[in-house]
């Protein structure tokens, strides 16, 4: 493997992350025994990831009663540099309405890092009263300062703290990929 001229490593390749979601499908239908299910993208990257995690569940299991639910929150840009000191959700009225009583409750997002963001969906999944909740993501990076853990998993990649995942997702990217690169250093 070698970078590019940013220092960008390509980890997987469309086909590779596509095997990734497909693991993650199967972990999914498993975990979800044929169980009402709301999938909760987080947004940005989470949202389409969990278009085509359903996408893949619905193939294996074409009887499942699958939800969509799409929650905004913030607390990194995507390099990483902290925008809001507290992680902010953004709910319009009817998902501050929403109920998953009976309903297990997927979130996905692209990479677990330090647990933040899930942490603030879990809190605002938890107040709607799902039977169980799991968290899925494309990559968990093993790096959380919260007790979060992720249930469904497509890579473990462990990589030094200053190095960052990045997931390439359409529509945000032009192609499916999973990249790591490490940022060129602030100049003194």
């Amino acid at each position: 493997m070698t970078a590019d001229s940013e220092g960008r490593f390509r980890l997987y390749q469309r086909e590779g992350t596509l095997a990734l979601l497909d693991s993650m499908a199967r972990q999914a239908v498993v975990r979800l025994a044929g169980k009402p299910s709301t999938v909760i993208g987080v947004l940005r990257r989470g949202a389409p990831l969990a278009d085509l995690l359903v996408q893949r569940m619905r193939a294996l299991d074409p009887g499942l009663d699958i939800a969509r639910m799409d929650l905004k929150v913030k607390r990194y840009s995507d390099d990483l540099h902290l925008l809001h000191p507290d992680t902010s959700l953004d709910a319009s009225p009817e998902q501050l309405n929403a109920s998953f009583r009976g309903r297990q409750v997927i979130v996905v997002d692209d990479v677990l890092y330090q647990g933040y963001s899930l942490f603030r969906v879990l809190e605002f999944v938890r107040l709607r009263e799902p039977e169980a909740v799991l968290t899925a993501v494309l990559v968990d990076r093993r790096a959380q300062r919260l007790p979060i853990t992720a249930d469904i998993v497509g890579a473990v990649v462990q990589i030094a703290p200053e190095q960052v995942i990045e997931c390439n997702v359409p529509p945000f990217e032009p192609e499916l990929a999973v990249d790591v690169w490490r940022p060129a250093p602030m100049p003194a």
